[in-house]
């Protein structure tokens, strides 16, 4: 059920948002990864568990946001904090860190 309503949710902001972010699929994924043109999605992993040590995966999505390739990572912390942070695919920088509300 919640898969459902994150894909329903996520469809419609891409939909309602003029310049949102755009899923990228698996297909094209694998296209990119082989191609070099961004990080496997396990070193943004590790760098997200260095920050939030004992976390859990809950959702991983890559993106396309205005032209730049996003891993959004879905965390829930030890402490029972969920949070998002986004890393750009094809350098690991961190773009952001933040509480779910």
């Amino acid at each position: 059920m919640r898969a459902r309503l994150v894909v329903a949710t996520a469809t419609l902001f891409v939909f309602a948002v003029p310049g949102s972010a755009r899923d990228i699929g698996h297909e094209e994924a694998l296209r990119l990864r082989r191609g070099g043109e961004l990080l496997a999605l396990e070193k943004l992993l590790g760098r997200a568990f260095v920050l939030h040590p004992d976390a859990t995966l809950l959702e991983a999505e890559l993106e396309r946001e205005d032209g730049a390739l996003v891993y959004e990572l879905e965390i829930l912390t030890a402490d029972g904090e969920v949070r998002e942070l986004e890393f750009d695919a094809r350098s690991g920088t961190l773009l952001s860190d933040e509480a779910e509300d």
